[in-house]
């Protein structure tokens, strides 16, 4: 009885091979740092030149009461800054909108892209609760407050009551970004209960959506954006509010930050 041994070739690793491909990884990360840096600034560039060419029809669509002209102008605004700037967003529980009519969404707020992305995807017409601030940008700021949006002045008493039934009304779609403000840590914070007290006004169905990822790109107080980021926007089922007072408002308010810290992801 006979054994045949066979004995295999140890594979030889070139070490200068292995280390010329590290240099040349290495060398290529400056590269591709500064072609994004480069894409950013033309990006956002580009955005500026897009919003002025979408806002004066947009302006003038809501000066003569052109609602779906609204819409469609926004929707495509939106959209193009999206695409320019490189951004993925995933959308997760659209079927959760599915046939419900008009409802109040419910939303944290880490980034502009919160605002372009609910107006580019969000079903029906859309319009926002923001502040007085916003009126200060040129044709923008006129397009706010003659476009159906809900313009926060405290100074202004039940003016934003009556204007917030008023688009309720009308059909409308109505987003709150229920922390106040934009956050640039990475989390959600505290709900302020005005999206509550809306919907047990409106006795609209409140939905609660969590927005991921977006403060990675274009945060509070950036300049200038960084393109080909990722974000996700997570759609909760709807809360109805037909039975509900604005003394429930707290509890409500405590639901919907509870469902969308649930949805939240910190990294997309």
């Amino acid at each position: 009885m006979s054994c045949r041994w066979s004995i295999r070739p140890i594979r030889s690793y070139n070490a200068g091979a292995m280390a010329n491909q590290v240099e040349a990884t290495q060398a290529w990360q400056p590269q591709a740092g500064l072609f994004k840096t480069i894409w950013g600034v033309a990006a956002t560039i580009t955005c500026m030149v897009l919003t002025a060419i979408f806002a004066v029809p947009t302006a003038l669509s809501a000066r003569f009461g052109w609602a779906r002209a609204v819409t469609l102008l926004s929707r495509g605004w939106a959209r193009s800054l999206i695409k320019t700037c490189g951004v993925k967003v995933e959308i997760q529980g659209m079927e959760n909108l599915k046939g419900i009519g008009p409802y109040v969404l419910v939303s944290n707020h880490q980034s502009f892209f919160d605002i372009f992305a609910s107006a580019a995807y969000m079903p029906g017409d859309i319009r926002f609760v923001g502040k007085k601030e916003l009126l200060k940008i040129p044709i923008v700021g006129y397009a706010l407050l003659h476009g159906g949006h809900i313009v926060i002045d405290r100074q202004a008493g039940g003016k934003a009551i009556r204007k917030a039934i008023e688009s309720v009304r009308r059909g409308f779609n109505v987003c709150v970004f229920a922390e106040g403000h934009r956050y640039n840590d990475n989390r959600v914070h505290d709900f302020e209960d005005g999206a509550a007290w809306l919907a047990a006004l409106t006795k609209l169905p409140v939905v609660p959506m969590a927005i991921s990822g977006s403060g990675a790109f274009f945060p509070r107080g950036a300049k200038v954006v960084v393109p080909g980021g990722r974000m996700r926007m997570t759609i909760g089922a709807p809360i109805p509010t037909a039975e509900m007072k604005s003394v429930n408002r707290t509890e409500l308010t405590h639901k919907l930050e509870e469902a969308v810290r649930a949805m939240f992801v910190e990294e997309v």
